[in-house]
């Protein structure tokens, strides 16, 4: 039985879960109750999981990741600007 669309799914969930606070965020210009370490660390985290998805040819760890990591750093940068 083929289960890669589990890996799809998990990736699409985790992926948008982001999407609501970036929309907040960038709408606001208001991060102050954001983590910077707690950003920092996902945006390696997800940055280490695509290179990963890339070495070992995975597409649902790549797609997941191409999309999450952009949009972890743009809260990061966020952040920095709007503390």
């Amino acid at each position: 039985m083929e289960i890669v669309w589990l890996g799809y799914v998990a990736g699409l969930l985790t992926t948008v879960g982001f999407v609501p606070q970036l929309v907040k965020s960038w709408r606001m210009k208001e991060t102050k109750d954001l983590s910077l370490p707690m950003l920092m660390i996902m945006d390696a985290g997800l940055s280490l999981w695509l290179i990963y998805g890339m070495m070992i040819g995975d597409p649902a760890l790549i797609a997941a990741n191409s999309v999450s990591t952009p949009i972890t750093f743009t809260l990061t940068g966020l952040k920095l600007r709007y503390g």
